[in-house]
């Protein structure tokens, strides 16, 4: 009886951790939202200087061009319009494509996904392979190795480690492409290869460091010694006792550093002429298409909080003492 009372009330917790953290991601979107669209009116520049593209129109094709866009609305009705058009697909109408920002990003995005998803993969991998040996091997000469190669990666700009890549692997070595994104997916996949290299490095190092941290502080533990003195195989004890424990902190900064490639893959995309949505945001910013802007800049925002929201419905799933700390709660 008390078992199964535990366990409703572990459901409960459960479902309203769920609940909590939804509703927090509905009003964080919200806000984020909010503020994007705003920001059409804190950026330098009037739109419809822009559309009208530098000449003296009268007053008439000014207001012709306002009332095309809606910018003769207040701003409480434009935002409510945006809103409604975002929440069913419609991301507004580009300024400087004349086009559905909607099929301009569509464009983009496929590119973008791809060079993320190889990106991800080499953290994750390379990440936690680098951590768990530095761990493993504290204080002795490749651990030594492992921190001055992280701290050098940590610290190297996405765009130096694009011009070394290209420098040493496509134009000395000629091993890889250096521009452009291919055709079909097996030419896709050989001609990112670079970017998502150098899109991933200073990541790598961040998942690496902390994940040799966190395993450090559960080698440390009086549960690891007693698996240890019972005789348990090393390779046992790091994987249930060790590895298992250290995953909350790991998935927790792995998530947002993933997050964080959208913002980061501008840079990487303009140095190998890739067509992504990094590259559509610096292009829009410079050239002052501000529905664009809006729409590259709410994906980022979106796609950041929603990894938040996986990573933190891992956690209880990952260590059920949390769902327990959140019940007691």
């Amino acid at each position: 009886m008390a078992l199964a009372v535990t366990r409703a009330e572990s459901v409960v917790a459960a479902i309203r951790y769920v609940a909590r953290r939804g509703l927090a991601v509905v009003v964080t979107l919200l806000v984020s939202s909010f503020l994007v669209f705003s920001s059409l009116y804190v950026a330098p520049g009037d739109p419809v200087d822009f559309l009208v593209q530098g000449r003296s129109p009268s007053p008439e094709t000014i207001a012709a061009v306002e009332a095309q866009y809606g910018l003769d609305q207040p701003f409480w009705r434009q935002y409510v319009d945006w809103l409604g058009g975002v929440l069913h697909g419609d991301l507004g109408r580009s300024f400087q494509y004349r086009d559905d920002v909607s099929a301009i990003v569509a464009s983009r995005l496929g590119t973008t996904l791809l060079l993320m998803a190889m990106s991800a993969a080499l953290i994750t991998v390379a990440g936690l392979a680098a951590g768990i040996v530095g761990a493993l091997t504290a204080g002795r000469r490749a651990d030594r190795a492992l921190l001055v190669t992280t701290t050098l990666l940590a610290a190297t700009p996405s765009f130096v480690a694009a011009i070394l890549l290209i420098s040493v692997f496509g134009v000395r070595l000629g091993w890889f492409p250096t521009f452009g994104a291919g055709e079909g997916l097996p030419d896709r996949v050989y001609h990112l290869v670079l970017p998502a290299i150098a899109l991933a490095l200073t990541f790598i190092a961040l998942v690496a460091r902390v994940t040799r941290s966190a395993m450090l502080d559960e080698l440390g533990r009086e549960h690891v010694e007693v698996a240890t003195s019972r005789g348990l195989p090393r390779r046992t004890v790091v994987r249930r006792h060790v590895l298992r424990n250290a995953l909350g902190p790991i998935t927790t900064v792995s998530g947002i550093l993933v997050a964080g490639l959208l913002v980061s893959s501008a840079v990487v995309e303009s140095a190998f002429g890739l067509s992504g949505l990094g590259s559509l945001l610096v292009q829009s910013v410079d050239k002052g298409d501000f529905p664009v802007v809006q729409a590259v800049v709410l994906i980022v925002v979106s796609a950041f909080v929603l990894v938040n929201l996986v990573v933190d419905l891992l956690q209880p799933v990952i260590d059920p003492r949390s769902i327990a700390g959140t019940a007691a709660r």
